[in-house]
């Protein structure tokens, strides 16, 4: 085993995901391809921390040579994976980023069907947090107005798109209004 393999990475996080009450994936991803490289085996990993945690009242576990911290609000788990020697507070604070985030998108409604009719902005949440594994943002504002910022520009470049389609040059106007 060489030295390299133990210096502290930049990517910290190997994975993140929600689960419902009965375990079912809403949303996963895995940032280190060579973790669990298929589906099955994703799900495999996703079934034992499930069983592992859903019953326990602790905010980490240890499995598989993962460290894992997680949450639970109403019907939903939260998970945050990094490896071993990860720093558990680093964690912790991608996992009460992602929640606090979601939390404010969802109108303090953090619960299966809420999440599941907004998986755009649960999935812009994730992406402003973490980038290929790489922590990026772990205040929840920030994260907000980043999320928001796009959501916005997404909008009004689909208007200036419509516009543009319908001929309609009175509207390219009217779009400023909107924002």
């Amino acid at each position: 085993m060489d030295s390299t393999s133990l210096e502290p990475s930049l990517y910290t996080v190997k994975a993140v995901f929600i689960l419902d009450n009965d375990g079912n994936r809403l949303l996963s991803k895995y940032y280190d391809p060579e973790l669990y490289p298929s589906m099955k085996e994703q799900k495999n990993f996703e079934r034992n921390i499930f069983n592992k945690t859903h019953k326990a009242d602790n905010e980490i576990a240890f499995l598989e040579g993962m460290t894992i911290v997680y949450k639970s609000s109403i019907d939903l788990f939260f998970y945050v994976v990094g490896s071993a020697q990860e720093n558990e507070l680093m964690l912790m604070s991608v996992l009460n980023c992602l929640f606090e985030s979601l939390n404010q998108i969802l109108r303090k409604n953090v619960e299966r069907r809420c999440l599941l009719d907004n998986m755009e902005g649960v999935f812009l949440v994730v992406d402003e947090i973490i980038d290929g594994g790489i922590i990026l943002e772990s205040d929840p504002q920030q994260v907000l107005q980043k999320v928001n910022y796009r959501l916005m520009s997404e909008q009004a470049y689909g208007f200036v798109l419509f516009d543009y389609i319908t001929g309609n040059v009175e509207g390219q106007t009217d779009r400023s209004q909107l924002l």
